[in-house]
């Protein structure tokens, strides 16, 4: 290691006068920097209880994008634009170069940090990268809001040898990740509001007996088993309520097979809210769900047939069944990337993946880039292309021959589209689930056929983001080397390649993600990995197998151009 590259690792040397970095002063690519140039600000200053902090490296997301295209219409930005502009960037690794002296015991130059993006102070969204200023810039200032919001510190560490792309790269893949490890509660919420709806005839509580809501509204036909219902809860203490037509409710049972009370229902749930059918009979159509908040607001759909109200509130799988078909629809692009990736390194893998795209191109990279990972997992690999194919019937058919029939155990969904979605759904197997990853807005109606969640015990699975115990598990997993989040990286820049690489992610031109490297003091424009064997020749050398991302090229490239 070169005495530049030591220093910089222990951010003992001086430090500049100007700190450069991209504001985007409002809606449109237009509206990025000066004049389409980053600008120089001075180095910000820092008071007794703040950081400041050199940024590293820094992943670019369609988040990104979104915050271009919407301008202070996002819902993450407060401000005016124009006159205090955003600089985007929350997919960081960063190193302290400056501690206030209130901080010292706890803080010290050289030390390496990640940041939980989404940071609350008073319930109120800070989100770096939003209304913190984030990585598309050299330095920032840390304050209390980071180290001391409503979820504690919003730093994490990570070890010295961890690099700075991986160590970036952690955030996104905490979202793939939380995705996976995310819990559905197996009884009413305790000390929330319950509606019980329907017909009930027949029906008992079983194991739900013991549960506690604070109330209950009760509106079921079967005078039998609404005196049961009133028993319980004055011997249990839940207050009965009228059903007010502006209520929300944790949890909803429906008692019936009705479509249009399911539809109505469904709508009544709090965020975070479990929604459950529980019927004998066959529910005549599809209905229409909001399959936005499914995915944003974390709500549980659940279903049972037989005479127990608890049977509905079985624990949900989340994990991909070890030794199961998983089916990744939308795997040509960096999620879909990273959900393949951890399909073929985690423990408990599938036997077999099916990896579908829109595009030709993009699905023939990802079978070129897994084909002999999967070899080595032995998992059976099989890609192809909706453009392959003359229709959506031979689309189906081959969807049905790769599960031999059975369906499939797993679906990952990372196509924000309805249409792709529905015709998923029929293709999942008995128990299996569908991870629906990529959200659409609230609001969004899809068809579900309910009779698939009642009878057959079909879930639905969604996350927004992640938490601080995610970032941390994904750390974790990174530091033990069990997923490796280098693999995702496409193509590198310096700070002058910010406006090409936020282009090339609008255009979804690269399969993995693009990385920014802040502080290179030399020039370095969007370059995939493929082209520093040209641009870079030492810098591809150090590339690990299939031109993959690794901590040596990465060492050599600062090395070069620090």
């Amino acid at each position: 290691m070169t005495d530049s590259l030591t220093r910089y690792r222990a951010a003992d040397g001086p430090l500049p006068r100007r700190n450069r970095l991209w504001p985007l002063y409002g809606a449109g690519f237009d509206n990025l920097g000066d004049d389409g140039d980053l600008i120089e600000v001075p180095m910000p200053s820092y008071g007794p209880d703040e950081l400041l902090v050199r940024h590293d490296a820094t992943g670019i997301c369609f988040s990104d994008i979104k915050v271009i295209r919407a301008g202070q219409n996002h819902p993450r930005i407060y401000r005016n634009m124009a006159q205090e502009p955003v600089v985007l960037g929350h997919e960081v690794s960063l190193t302290v170069v400056g501690v206030g002296e209130h901080l010292r015991d706890q803080y010290h130059v050289g030390d390496r940090f990640i940041v939980q993006a989404d940071i609350y102070v008073g319930g109120v969204g800070y989100a770096y990268g939003y209304e913190i200023q984030g990585g598309f810039s050299q330095y920032n200032v840390i304050d209390q809001r980071v180290l001391n919001g409503d979820g504690g510190n919003y730093l994490l560490p990570v070890k010295p040898t961890t690099g700075y792309a991986e160590a970036a790269l952690n955030e996104p893949w905490a979202c793939v990740e939380a995705s996976y490890t995310v819990h559905y509660r197996t009884a009413w919420q305790t000390g929330g509001a319950l509606w019980i709806t329907g017909d009930g005839a027949g029906m008992q509580l079983g194991a739900a007996a013991a549960w506690r809501p604070a109330r209950l509204a009760l509106d079921v036909t079967d005078a039998r088993f609404a005196d049961a219902m009133r028993a319980w809860a004055a011997a249990a203490g839940v207050e009965l309520v009228a059903d007010d037509p502006e209520a929300r409710y944790d949890d909803i049972v429906v008692l019936s097979a009705d479509p249009e009370l399911i539809e109505r229902a469904f709508v009544r749930l709090a965020r975070g809210g479990h929604f459950a059918v529980i019927t004998d009979a066959e529910i005549a159509r599809p209905v229409a769900l909001d399959i936005g908040r499914l995915h944003y607001d974390n709500l549980g759909l659940r279903g049972a047939t037989g005479a127990e109200i608890a049977a509905a509130y079985a624990p949900i799988r989340t994990q991909l069944l070890p030794g199961g078909i998983t089916w990744i629809l939308g795997a040509g692009g960096p999620m879909g990337h990273m959900h393949l990736q951890r399909a073929l390194e985690i423990a408990g893998r599938p036997r077999k993946i099916v990896a579908t795209n829109l595009s030709r191109a993009r699905i023939v990279a990802v079978e070129a880039k897994f084909r002999e990972q999967a070899q080595e997992a032995g998992v059976e690999l099989v890609c192809f292309s909706q453009d392959s194919l003359p229709d959506l019937a031979a689309l189906d058919r081959r969807l049905t021959e790769e599960s031999g029939g059975h369906g499939y155990d797993d679906i990952a969904v990372m196509a924000p589209s309805v249409p792709a979605i529905e015709l998923a759904m029929p293709h999942l197997a008995d128990h299996g689930v569908m991870n629906v990853f990529a959200g659409l807005p609230r609001g969004t109606q899809a068809r579900f056929n309910l009779n698939d969640v009642v009878r057959r015990g079909v879930r639905f699975t969604g996350t927004s983001g992640s938490s601080i115990e995610d970032l941390a598990r994904m750390r974790d997993l990174t530091e033990s080397h069990a997923l490796s989040p280098n693999k995702s990286v496409a193509a590198i820049a310096g700070l002058e390649g910010v406006p090409e690489g936020l282009h090339a992610v609008a255009e979804g031109r690269f399969p993995g993600k693009v990385v920014i490297f802040p502080n290179l003091s030399k020039p370095l424009p969007l370059t995939p990995l493929s082209e520093l064997k040209q641009r870079l020749p030492s810098v591809y050398a150090k590339l690990g197998p299939g031109e993959s991302w690794t901590v040596e090229a990465e060492e050599e490239l600062l090395r070069l151009l620090l």
